[in-house]
């Protein structure tokens, strides 16, 4: 399994001055998730952190279900009303935009139409996984296994130079967990999906993975309840991401900032 990320080394003719310097550009980096929405705004920082939810009149309603994006129009009012008013003036934002791993091609499709609301010169996606790696400073070089524990879906991820090798999801997150569904029960998913991976593994690289650790991300490492229970299952140290909750959006701000310098960003 492989999913394409922008290539960020480019001609010196392609370079803008650094964000907000450059008066021509705004970039933006976009975490839009089951239960919240997280935008960081080059020059600002993270800017908005709300419920992923829209209001037609009708009530709220929850464009993004499960990791999936159910209502696209949806999407494009909740952008509009979150962000049209923060880009400047007639600026074409460059947008950067995570994604879920094992829903990547269609997520990306409706989050692309969504995001033509804000005019943009340039959509890049990037998988949620390889954004919170950049957040966490990891060594892309050596494999890498992320676990992303979300509200309504948790994904566990295998990065091996960066790219993703292997992924499994489940659909339960922590916004499912009550009397009946426990922390324990999370951890048994999170536990059988790192068990499937090492079984269907022949090179190595999930093993190695295990060996160095598994990064954790998302709300739920914010949880000692669901991170004690990890760590008694897993055979492996844990590691959180500082900021769990905000590390997607916050690496796909590194990578825009990457991004700025790339031709497509800059009409070349």
């Amino acid at each position: 399994m492989t999913d394409s990320h922008p290539s960020y080394a480019v001609p010196s003719r392609h370079r803008h001055r650094p964000w907000p310097q450059c008066p021509q550009c705004c970039g933006i980096a976009l975490d839009m998730g089951s239960a919240r929405t997280r935008v960081w705004i080059a020059g600002r920082g993270v800017v908005v952190d709300v419920p992923t939810v829209t209001v037609p009149g009708t009530g709220a309603v929850h464009p993004v279900q499960r990791g999936t994006i159910v209502d696209t129009p949806g999407c494009a009012r909740m952008l509009r009303r979150l962000l049209a008013d923060r880009v400047p003036g007639p600026a074409q934002p460059v947008i950067i935009v995570t994604s879920p791993v094992l829903d990547g091609l269609a997520y990306r499709t409706r989050a692309r139409a969504a995001l033509e609301v804000l005019r943009p010169r340039t959509v890049l996606t990037v998988p949620g996984a390889r954004s919170i790696a950049q957040a966490a400073g990891a060594d892309l070089a050596r494999p890498l296994l992320v676990v992303d524990l979300g509200a309504q879906v948790t994904e566990a991820v295998l990065l091996s130079d960066g790219a993703v090798t292997d992924a499994r999801r489940t659909a339960l997150g922590t916004g499912d967990l009550d009397a009946a569904t426990t922390p324990g029960h999370l951890a048994e998913a999170v536990a059988g999906m790192l068990t499937a991976m090492l079984g269907h593994d022949r090179t190595g690289l999930t093993a190695e993975a295990l060996d160095s650790g598994v990064l954790l991300a998302g709300g739920g490492a914010l949880r000692p309840d669901i991170t004690g229970e990890l760590g008694a299952r897993l055979p492996a140290s844990l590691r959180v991401v500082p900021a769990p909750h905000t590390a997607a959006v916050r690496g796909a701000a590194r990578l825009l900032q990457a991004a700025h310098t790339h031709p497509a960003a800059s009409g070349g």
